[in-house]
């Protein structure tokens, strides 16, 4: 029995067929991830071969004839840095999930009526998650991708490993044929399960959910939710980390300006906002028809409350059923005036600063970083500042 269906939760990680391979090879424990363990073999292979044939071939330091592979900061950001990030990610995206699934039972969010479905949903899931085709085609397109995307095509990043007549060494080979396929593997196992989370999230929304109109966190008692951003921080980090030191690189050997950069990195910044936001808005359908049902609902309630009141206060008359004007729950008029504003104010999707900062904090990081190689730092703070007020 895997640990997601003990607890009555869900991860798109535990028992995946990649998992169980790893497991039976000894390089994941039994009942755990491993992801140190794991993270450090990827990068060994990816990172620590063609680092270790540059040094014993002298194109390790700047000094040597042509670029050095120091100067490559994207052979580092991509098989260093992010390798390590991508296998970290599986980790914060288990536990982080995990959670979050948790606490859909936990809230009331699924009653008692919706339980049952809910169970089923998270059976069909895992299924889904521990099928292997998906794999052997992630695998298929892995093969394609490198035997098409021929080292040729990549003569500047490769500039470091070519010899005095211009031929590839062992360490250009060793990248083109083993490092980038794991990074291509890695980037596109998140992928799939970046789909595998929008699935299950699509099906939550279809379920009958028990959300709350009035609920203060604006979104009908789904702010948990926006704590899943944080968990794929790992992986929008990575990503932004390999763009930017390869940016990076252009920017300090190849006279590139930030102008020239500026819509490759808007649309990077859009497509992986919309990304990770994408699960939560399978989430809206839910939240905008409980806010279609309520608002007329809470607007006849709050009226006839304040009906009454005028009725008694105002106009001296006897109220027949002064039930409604002595219900402790719904209190005075500035209570339900206040009720009914927070089911107008109820947001149409589970989003709010707290996820959106999530999302652009690890993007963003890396882009300064780059970014501080032609405008100083301090700047760009200013000119950030000076957006934001």
């Amino acid at each position: 029995m895997t640990t997601d269906s003990a607890e009555h939760s869900f991860s798109p990680i535990d028992n995946e067929p990649p998992l169980r391979w790893q497991r039976k090879l000894g390089l994941a424990p039994a009942n755990g991830l491993g992801v140190m363990r794991r993270a450090m073999l990827l990068a060994g292979l990816a990172w620590l071969v063609p680092v270790i044939w540059a040094a014993l071939n002298h194109r390790l330091w700047e000094g040597a004839p042509g670029e050095s592979l120091l100067q490559h900061f994207g052979i580092h950001a991509r098989f260093l840095l992010a390798v390590v990030l991508l296998v970290i990610a599986e980790a914060t995206v288990h536990k982080g999930l995990m959670q979050i699934v948790r606490q859909f039972t936990e809230s009331g969010i699924i009653g008692t009526a919706a339980r049952a479905p809910f169970e089923r949903v998270l059976q069909d899931m895992r299924r889904l998650r521990d099928t292997t085709l998906p794999w052997a085609l992630l695998l298929g397109l892995v093969l394609a991708w490198t035997i098409t995307d021929t080292p040729e095509a990549h003569t500047d990043a490769l500039s470091w490993a070519l010899d005095g007549n211009g031929q590839l060494g062992f360490g250009g080979w060793w990248v083109a044929y083993v490092s980038r396929p794991i990074f291509v593997a890695l980037l596109l196992a998140w992928l799939w399960r970046l789909l595998l989370v929008v699935i299950l999230f699509a099906r939550i929304g279809r379920l009958d959910l028990a959300l709350v109109p009035t609920h203060p966190d604006r979104a009908g008692g789904l702010d948990f939710v926006q704590a899943l951003p944080a968990a794929f921080a790992p992986v929008s980090l990575a990503l932004s980390a390999v763009l930017s030191a390869h940016w990076a690189h252009d920017i300090v050997y190849h006279e590139v300006t930030l102008q020239a950069l500026k819509l490759p990195a808007i649309a990077f910044v859009v497509i992986s906002a919309f990304l990770c936001l994408l699960p939560l808005l399978m989430l809206a359908p839910a939240l905008l028809a409980t806010k279609q049902r309520a608002r007329p609902a809470y607007a006849a309630l709050v009226g006839e409350h304040g009906r009454m009141v005028h009725r008694r206060w105002i106009l001296g008359e006897p109220v027949a059923d002064p039930t409604l004007l002595e219900a402790a729950e719904i209190g005075p008029v500035a209570d339900t005036a206040a009720i009914y504003g927070a089911v107008k104010a109820m947001r149409l999707a589970p989003i709010g600063m707290r996820a959106m900062l999530a999302i652009v904090l690890p993007i963003a990081l890396p882009m300064l970083v780059a970014a501080a190689l032609q405008i100083p730092l301090k700047d760009i703070i200013l000119k950030l500042l000076k957006a934001l007020v």
